[in-house]
Formats: structure tokens, sequence, C-alpha cells
């Protein structure tokens, strides 16, 4: 099955509606595209306070992308513990983490070299 083309900026939207949607914490978004050999273009990385509020963030970005834009992630892991869930939609990975678990893998200084861009919390 052939994956359709969705826009970036159209699923980082959404993603980021997502996140928001639920209350998610400390959005940054790693722009790869410039770094060679990466798997994706982008990482969007952020937080919840408990293992119920990642598993509800992960399901808040799932329900909206696939509303807006009929698109679904083509891989999920980790939400049996809702410490860390990698959503993999492709040309953007997203990471959901409890915040401590985020602390202390601290994947942001892995790829010191994207341009990372943080989204203020509207609430």
């Amino acid at each position: 099955m052939a994956k359709k083309d969705i826009n970036n900026d159209d699923l980082l939207a959404n993603i980021i509606k997502g996140v928001e949607e639920v209350k998610g914490n400390d959005i940054d978004i790693l722009d790869l595209r410039a770094i060679e050999n990466t798997v994706c273009d982008y990482f969007v990385i952020c937080n919840g306070n408990s293992n119920t509020q990642v598993n509800a963030i992960v399901n808040s970005i799932q329900k909206i992308v696939s509303k807006e834009l009929k698109d679904k992630p083509w891989h999920v892991e980790g939400t049996e513990n809702g410490e860390w869930v990698l959503m993999d939609y492709v040309s953007i990975v997203v990471h959901v983490f409890q915040k401590h678990i985020r602390e202390y893998y601290n994947i942001e200084s892995l790829w010191g070299d994207a341009k990372i861009t943080s989204i203020e919390n509207k609430y």
C-alpha cells in the first residue's frame, strides 16, 4: 500500500494540536532535514506528567491526524507502560515521554546539529 503524500507542515500542525489538546508539555520540534542519513525529516518531542497523560497525548494525536488528514502512524510502540511512546508517521517521528524519562535520555542532545523549535504552552 503506497503512503499518500501529506504536507509535513500540515502533519506537524495537527500533531502539535493533538499534544496541546490534552495539555502536553515542553513541545520541541527538531528539524533533521539538514543532517545527512537521518531516518525522518522531523522529531516532535513532548512530555506528560503520568503514563495516563502520555497515552492520552498519543490518542489525541492519532485522533486529530486521522480526522484532519485521514492518516495514521505507520508504527506505534511503548503504549504498554506509557513512559516513552514513539509514533512513526514516516517523515515525522513523535516521542511522547514522561518528564523524568525525557530528562534521563535527553535525546535532544543526541541531535545537537538539528534546528530546535520550542512551542510555548498555551495554558
